[in-house]
Parts: C-alpha cells; sequence; structure tokens
C-alpha cells in the first residue's frame, strides 16, 4: 500500500511566508529596546494569520486541490509544536529578557516546526526549515553578528520561498512507499 500527499495549497503557504517575512522585516527596522518590536510582529502575524489562513474566501481562491485529513491534523500539530518549541528554546530567557536570545529562540523554533510542514507542502518547507535553521545557529554561533541582521537574513530566506511557492510552484504529489 501506497500512502500520497498531495500539495495543493503552496500559493496560501507562498502569501503566508511573503507576508510574514515583511512583517519580521518591519519588526525588526522598529526593534529598539527589543532588537525585534514585538508589538509589531505579533500585531503583522495574527492579522497576516487571520487574512490568509482562517480567510474562507482567500484560501478557496489559493487553492490548487483538496486537503487530507491527515494534512490538517499536521497543520494543528505543527502549531502545537511551534509554541512547545517557543516555550523550551525561548522560554527560559523571558524571565531575563535577554532579547537577542528570545528572539533567536522563536526564530529556531520557527525553523523546526517547519519540518513539520512537509506533509503539507512538500519538499520546498524541509529547504527552507535547513536555511533557517542554519540562519539561526549562525546567530547563535557568531554574537557579533546583530539580531537585526539574522532576522533580515531569515526574512529574505522566507520571502524568496514565498516567491516560489505562490508565482512558480505547482500542485506535486509524494508517494511514500510501506514495506
Amino acid at each position: 500500500m501506497k500512502e500520497v500527499l498531495e500539495f495543493n495549497n503552496k500559493k496560501q503557504c507562498g502569501l503566508w511566508l511573503m507576508l510574514i517575512s515583511l512583517v519580521l522585516i518591519v519588526s525588526a527596522v522598529c526593534g529598539g529596546q527589543f532588537l525585534v518590536n514585538p508589538f509589531i510582529f505579533l500585531a503583522g502575524y495574527y492579522a497576516c494569520f487571520f487574512g490568509v489562513n482562517v480567510n474562507k474566501k482567500v484560501r478557496a481562491k489559493l487553492s490548487q486541490g483538496p486537503i487530507s485529513k491527515f494534512q490538517i491534523k499536521m497543520i494543528y500539530i505543527s502549531i502545537a509544536a511551534l509554541f512547545l518549541l517557543m516555550f523550551c528554546i525561548a522560554g527560559p530567557f523571558i524571565p531575563g529578557w535577554h532579547w537577542r536570545k528570545i528572539w533567536l529562540g522563536v526564530l529556531l523554533a520557527t525553523a523546526i516546526h517547519f519540518l513539520l510542514w512537509f506533509f503539507v507542502h512538500g519538499w520546498n518547507m524541509v529547504v527552507l526549515s535547513v536555511v533557517c535553521i542554519i540562519i539561526t545557529v549562525v546567530g547563535y554561533a557568531v554574537p557579533d553578528i546583530s539580531i537585526f541582521v539574522i532576522c533580515i537574513l531569515d526574512a529574505i530566506a522566507k520571502l524568496i520561498c514565498g516567491i516560489y511557492l505562490f508565482f512558480m510552484s505547482k500542485p506535486s504529489k509524494f508517494v511514500a512507499k510501506s514495506y
């Protein structure tokens, strides 16, 4: 028996990535004492989330086919994983207000959670995850690189992936062989 995953919602993911990358850039530019402005980031994140992912008209217009129950389950699992990862990676630095480590933790948690999005959008998300993990690890390893630069690089990676998914990528399938 073979499991088949259809990746029919790449345009929606592409739009989301393009918008969230712009939110991250604006938040970094307006960072101030927080390094990345959390108020701008959260307002932009939720506006984009509801505008793209919750808005049924947008979803219907961008969808190029059905999504399976398994994929819907993976969406919820990945969102839960994102918050769990943020709590574990960035959370320990919140009491001391170590903003650099908080934001690196948020970026790393986000990058890791993209791995789960393979089941919804395909291999593109694995590539994006690896690129964003590398960017964030460099941020941890080289403290002389400002969080502004790390955020801009992360946002550029998301923007490029979003542009690819929205404008160039086509629906695809993944067939998992069972033995």
